[in-house]
């Protein structure tokens, strides 16, 4: 797994995903087995092996997010080239067939939210975007077919 850059609110937002599973989620679940595990017989306990299936469950969640924190860098945007299109960028395109204008704002595949304007710089037009500079032309594949959208635009907040 690669290093991913986040928004500072990007990584808030997993830290405190985290400390919610550790300190809320997982000792809500060792108290649900100690009380089937006190009603006997566990051979038969379906109270019991659902407890342990959630306990697996959330501590695969734990190490997974564990791990992408472990990778996750928060994006120095002092550090940034910000003549090109990249992860964090706000970018105004303009769809060369129609004219409509959009504006987006490229993010690491966990932050992304369409509604909200945040696409995925892994996603097809995260990628066609990407490197590009206003007044360049990115041509991208897209399910409704080949689409031709020019930079207008690039900001970094």
């Amino acid at each position: 797994m690669g290093v991913s850059y986040y928004t500072k609110e990007g990584l808030e937002k997993l830290k405190k995903e985290l400390e919610q599973m550790k300190s809320v989620e997982r000792p809500r679940i060792s108290q649900q087995i100690a009380e089937a595990r006190d009603k006997g017989d566990l051979s038969e306990n379906a109270e019991y092996d659902a407890a342990k299936e959630a306990q697996g469950l959330l501590e695969m969640k734990i190490s997974k997010l564990e791990e992408t924190l472990s990778n996750a860098r928060l994006m120095d945007s002092s550090k940034i080239d910000t003549s090109k299109v990249m992860v964090l960028a706000t970018v105004k395109i303009k769809n060369l067939k129609n004219g409509a204008t959009m504006t987006y704002k490229l993010v690491s595949e966990s932050e992304a939210d369409l509604k909200s304007g945040k696409i995925s710089i892994s996603s097809p037009i995260g990628k066609g975007l990407s490197g590009k500079k206003v007044g360049e032309t990115a041509a991208i594949q897209t399910p409704a077919g080949m689409m031709e959208f020019e930079i207008m635009d690039i900001t970094f907040d």
